[in-house]
């Protein structure tokens, strides 16, 4: 990368998409966008950047590619094919998925996109939708360490926790590990909030005092609100949790890692997703312990 800004070629404007390009915008780089929703390609337009209408279109003259989409099938369609990043990206250009996928999908793109002379870099990110607004993302990356280093001031520009983790699919493989950190801290959050109130304590300043101590967590801090108004206003669904447990659960057995507590809660968020919750914020674990529990669980605003 010379002084000039390279330009930016990012493809998926979701929940944590679009407030990643815009931080980029405001850092001053050129972004060609691409989604297949109008209003969002509006927005990515309002903010400073540029609409294409293809991923053709945004990845032809890009010096570094960003995809941020759901899942690994979603990964390969905008990857592979005609119409895909690895038939229009410049020899040259570094890819950076920071999708949540397999760790597999990830090297194999990686060696495919090689045959191309196109560099890649798994980094996904963990912060939630708060990170992506506040770039306060937390970004694990995978790949060469040369294109790691290239690419520092672009994740410098999302987030504020950024490690080099190893060859390509480290990035995921960690990304994997937050997942379950987070189901598993999630799951006692909810399992202590239903606790409290059936013990009849004031949950707001319990919640204040457990943050507090030994107990206190960043998912704590962030989910307190929700916990509190009973608010599932998506910022990550259960259904993309539900997604990285497969993933996790997979690869731990692959490796012949026991994951004992982790299986139960991915079960625990399999059973909230087909009663019906996926699209609601991971938070929603309460509504199953309060099922659980003997309780109809409430929706508060949000």
């Amino acid at each position: 990368m010379t002084d000039t800004l390279p330009r930016i070629g990012w493809i998926g404007l979701g929940i944590m998409g679009s407030p990643m390009s815009e931080n980029l915008i405001e850092a001053g780089y050129p972004v060609s966008g691409y989604t297949l929703e109008q209003a969002k390609l509006d927005r990515l337009a309002a903010a400073g950047g540029t609409a294409a209408g293809s991923v053709a279109e945004a990845v032809r003259e890009a010096d570094v590619i960003i995809t941020m989409v759901p899942a690994s099938p979603q990964v390969e369609a905008i990857a592979y094919g005609a119409e895909g990043v690895l038939a229009h990206a410049r020899p040259g250009a570094l890819l950076i998925d920071m999708s949540s996928i397999t760790p597999r999908t990830s090297i194999d793109l990686a060696e495919a996109a090689a045959e191309k002379g196109i560099r890649v870099l798994d980094a996904p990110v963990s912060g939630g939708e708060a990170g992506a607004v506040e770039a306060a993302l937390s970004i694990m990356v995978g790949g060469d360490r040369a294109d790691f280093d290239a690419a520092r001031p672009v994740f410098e520009a999302l987030g504020r926790t950024i490690a080099h983790c190893g060859p390509h699919g480290s990035g995921q493989t960690v990304k994997a590990a937050n997942q379950l950190i987070v189901a598993v801290n999630l799951q006692a959050c909810a399992e202590a909030v239903v606790f409290l109130e059936k013990s009849g304590v004031e949950l707001a300043a319990a919640l204040d005092v457990l943050g507090g101590g030994l107990a206190g967590s960043t998912v704590l801090a962030r989910k307190r609100d929700n916990f509190l108004r009973r608010n599932y206003a998506p910022g990550f669904r259960v259904d993309l949790h539900h997604k990285d447990m497969g993933i996790v659960t997979d690869a731990a057995r692959a490796v012949g890692a026991a994951l004992p507590v982790g299986t139960a809660v991915a079960g625990l968020i399999g059973s909230l997703r087909a009663q019906g919750d996926g699209g609601l914020d991971h938070s929603a674990l309460l509504r199953g312990v309060e099922r659980l529990s003997g309780r109809q669980p409430t929706r508060g605003e949000g």
